[in-house]
């Protein structure tokens, strides 16, 4: 099932983002914020869908927070219900400059 930013959005209230404590170490160790993953969801774009993702379909959404730097979240998605798995600043190293492509590893 491909996920819809649209559809996310619809959702995408703090009532509906649920938070693993996992999630929220890690939020909280990056200084990253409930509303900026809102505004993640609210100004952003999919980049990468995870279909078969256990116990639900997720997505890895490219936005800007608050004060507007790059942000990556990624969201699960079990209607009406979303389920916040991580967020992170995507890091020059492992992305290309938009932010959006995921630089080749050597091995």
């Amino acid at each position: 099932m491909e996920l819809d930013i649209l559809e996310l959005r619809k959702l995408c209230t703090p009532k509906n983002i649920h938070i693993t404590l996992h999630a929220a170490k890690r939020l909280e160790q990056r200084g990253i914020f409930l509303k900026d993953v809102i505004s993640c969801i609210m100004n952003g774009e999919i980049i990468e869908q995870y279909p078969d993702d256990y116990p639900y379909p997720s997505c890895l959404i490219l936005g800007l927070n608050v004060d507007e730097k790059s942000l990556h979240v990624v969201i699960g998605f079990h209607s009406p219900d979303l389920f916040l798995i991580t967020a992170y600043f995507p890091a020059s190293d492992k992305w290309e400059s938009d932010f959006k492509t995921r630089k080749e590893t050597t091995k």
